[in-house]
């Protein structure tokens, strides 16, 4: 019960700076900003003590531990792998529009009869 109050604390404050940027409309962008990014804050040092906040960081946490792991390909095999989508594209679309003129040219000449001027 003590975390679904803590979050709805948290979804208030998330609430509260986004109001505050709009209450605050006569004064500078900045003041504005930091309400947004001080409701943000407080919103998040709230969620973060329930106990469904600190499981999401700790995914955060490992999830970032994970992409760091990722191997990327390097530029020649980016560009290589790049090139054989733009090659397998282009076929394509030639096979797509052979096909398209070759049933338009089937069914409207030959079958209905429909000779194009």
């Amino acid at each position: 019960m003590a975390d679904k109050l803590k979050f709805a604390l948290a979804v208030l404050l998330l609430a509260a700076g986004v109001a505050g940027f709009y209450l605050l409309g006569e004064q500078a962008m900045i003041l504005r900003v930091l309400a947004v990014l001080a409701g943000v804050g407080l919103a998040v040092l709230v969620a973060w003590q329930t106990e469904q906040g600190r499981l999401f960081f700790a995914f955060a946490r490992e999830s970032t531990t994970e992409a760091r792991k990722v191997v990327w390909p390097s530029r020649k095999e980016t560009m290589q792998t790049t090139g054989l989508v733009f090659a397998f594209v282009v076929v394509m679309a030639l096979f797509l529009w052979l096909t398209d003129k070759s049933l338009e040219w089937l069914l409207y000449d030959l079958v209905l009869g429909w000779k194009r001027s």
